[in-house]
Order: C-alpha cells, then structure tokens, then sequence
C-alpha cells in the first residue's frame, strides 16, 4: 500500500523559504515569478458604520496606487465588491478583494508581517492599512486565501 506524502502546510513552507533564502530574496519582484491571486475577505463588528466600511474598501483599493517599490507601483490590480452569494455561505464575510501580483516576490512584500519583520522588506502603505482595518473587523474577521493563476 502506497503511503501519499501531504504538502506542508503553506504558512510552513513559506517560513522554511524565508529562513533558507532571506528576507531580501523571499521579497524581490523576481522571486517565483508568475501571476498571484490574493484573495482578502473581512467581516467587521456589529457596530462598524456603513461610512466605516465605505472608507475601508476605498483605502484598500487605493493600495494598488500607494504601494511602491523602487518607486513604481507593484500591484498589478485590485478588485473588490460587497458579498452578494446567495448560497448561505459567508460566514459573515462582508466584502472582498483579489489582489494580482506577477511573482511570489511581489506578493510577500507586499503581506509583511506576519512573515517578514523587517521594515526594509516590507510595504508600509500595506502595513499601515492592517492596522486602520484591524480594530474593526471582528474576532478572526479577516480570511486570506492566495492561489497561482
């Protein structure tokens, strides 16, 4: 009988690539290149106005033009929209985000922390958008899910 070896756990193998290759390559634009799609789902508190929701998604959809790298934007696009499904299915989740990057590089520069704690290697426009969004999403209130295109 043949014994199927599962892949690691992604948050795993992202920090066994971290810590064998650095900072610096793990977060070059030239690291794994080809497209990224990162998906961000946010479910907010009871009491987060619809003004304070409106402000969130026009913050984060302004990041495709804020974040910079050697002084260019490095986000290939956004897109973002309330939940619509009518399948039941949420969880709550009340608007998302895809994100494109073009390489592995691109993206986990623009994450950070909580992989990479050093502010050179990290975006501070994206840094500093987590902590405006954070005090009001609800406990696990944020779902992130990246996939290759």
């Amino acid at each position: 009988m043949a014994v199927v070896s599962q892949a690691l756990p992604a948050e795993t193998q992202f920090r066994q690539d971290l810590n064998r290759v650095g900072a610096a390559q793990f977060t070059k634009s030239d690291y794994k290149p080809g497209t990224i799609r990162h998906i961000v789902l946010f479910r907010f508190k009871a009491d987060v106005t619809t003004a304070q929701k409106d402000q969130v998604a026009a913050e984060f959809n302004s990041l495709q033009q804020r974040c910079l790298r050697d002084g260019k934007p490095y986000i290939q696009s956004i897109s973002y929209g309330d939940q619509m499904s009518g399948e039941g299915a949420s969880q709550g989740f009340t608007l998302g985000f895809i994100v494109t990057f073009n390489s592995e590089g691109d993206r986990n520069y623009y994450v950070g922390e909580p992989l990479v704690h050093d502010p050179q290697f990290y975006d501070a426009a994206h840094h500093n958008f987590k902590k405006l969004v954070g005090p009001l999403l609800d406990v696990q209130g944020a779902l992130v899910f990246d996939f290759r295109d």
